[in-house]
């Protein structure tokens, strides 16, 4: 069994000798323990080669202070000879795209579930109850903002959007015409599932029901070999691509 360990503010899974660094950001809520909610995504990836270091954090309105925080981090932590890979899922991707390198440490980003929805909207009774008790009532920064900061970044890398079929959540096609219309490389591949399929069997099975153990191991090994195959023949074969930083 691959065994997690915990360096600095950082939780890792990986050989002793990894291929590549995954730089990896969960959604907002289970983001907070990364190694627990997407323990089987991220150790499918481990035993793909891959070095998995998983930044938890706890929500806020301020999603640009949480990117530059877990930018940060990942540098802190950061295995020069090594090509990058970032990984985010719902709001992760989110803070992936608001790094304030642009994406110069990574030579790819694979984002699962791409999530840009209003504060109101992913929380309810928001827009009612903040003006009363005062507090913010939109992140930081919105949904129109994030598209506009994504579209003046002068730095390119290739991405790979992943949308699951059964997801109500997912914004990965409005991301997709943004980042045609200033030229990157991008991917749109669409699989089977839902917004928590990224997320570990047991917390499914707890909270949804749903598919059993195998199927959902399967599905899960599924999706790292989607991204593995993408590595493969887009940016981890790009001698000219980014490093970390």
């Amino acid at each position: 069994m691959p065994t997690w360990r915990q360096r600095g503010e950082l939780w890792t899974v990986g050989p002793a000798q990894p291929k590549g660094v995954v730089q990896f950001l969960g959604g907002s809520g289970l983001g907070a323990s990364p190694q627990l909610s997407y323990k089987r995504l991220l150790e499918a990836l481990s035993r793909r080669g891959w070095l998995v270091q998983c930044w938890s954090y706890l929500p806020s309105f301020d999603h640009q202070l949480l990117a530059v925080q877990a930018w940060r981090s990942f540098r802190s932590q950061r295995h020069s000879e090594l090509p990058v890979l970032r990984l985010g899922h719902s709001m992760g991707c989110k803070l992936h795209l608001l790094a304030p390198d642009q994406g110069r440490g990574c030579r790819g980003e694979a984002l699962l579930s791409f999530n840009n929805f209003s504060a109101d909207r992913s929380i309810p009774l928001l827009g009612e109850l903040a003006p009363r008790l005062g507090v913010r009532s939109e992140f930081s920064p919105g949904p129109e903002e994030t598209l506009r900061l994504i579209s003046s970044q002068e730095h390119r890398r290739q991405r790979l959007l992943i949308r699951f079929r059964q997801d109500q959540l997912d914004q990965s096609r409005p991301l997709l015409r943004q980042l045609q219309t200033i030229g990157e490389q991008v991917e749109l591949m669409e699989l089977s599932g839902d917004h928590l399929t990224p997320a570990s069997a047991g917390l499914r099975q707890q909270w949804l029901g749903g598919l059993g153990d195998e199927q959902r191991q399967r599905q899960l090994d599924q999706l790292a070999e989607s991204i593995e195959r993408w590595w493969q023949q887009g940016p981890g074969l790009t001698p000219s691509g980014c490093v970390a930083s």
